[in-house]
């Protein structure tokens, strides 16, 4: 039964792995179509999509780091992920001289 399980979820892991931005979609195709296995085949293959997308409406960065938001909750960790492209710097103190 438990290797059952860990073959529904397989595309879900490897989409969270390979950073999908569909992961969430695929993992839940992969529980939910397995016993009709046409779907698990269909979410098997999803995870292995190429995950280029871009969003006109955001971006670059800001598509990246919804991204990484949405595994990091998937995966289970608290902590936000790290900035992208040095995002989030603090600003020079105010104090400094030029």
């Amino acid at each position: 039964m438990a290797i059952l399980i860990w073959i529904a979820g397989l595309p879900g892991k490897i989409a969270i792995s390979r950073k999908h931005p569909d992961a969430e979609a695929v993992k839940i195709m992969g529980y939910a179509g397995f016993l009709a296995v046409v779907p698990w085949i269909n979410a098997f293959i999803w995870a292995f999509k190429p995950t280029d997308t871009i969003d006109i409406r955001n971006f670059p960065e800001d598509e990246a780091r919804e991204i990484e938001e949405k595994i990091a909750r998937l995966r289970g960790e608290d902590d936000k992920p790290a900035p992208i492209n040095g995002q989030n710097k603090q600003a020079p103190d105010s104090d400094a001289t030029s």
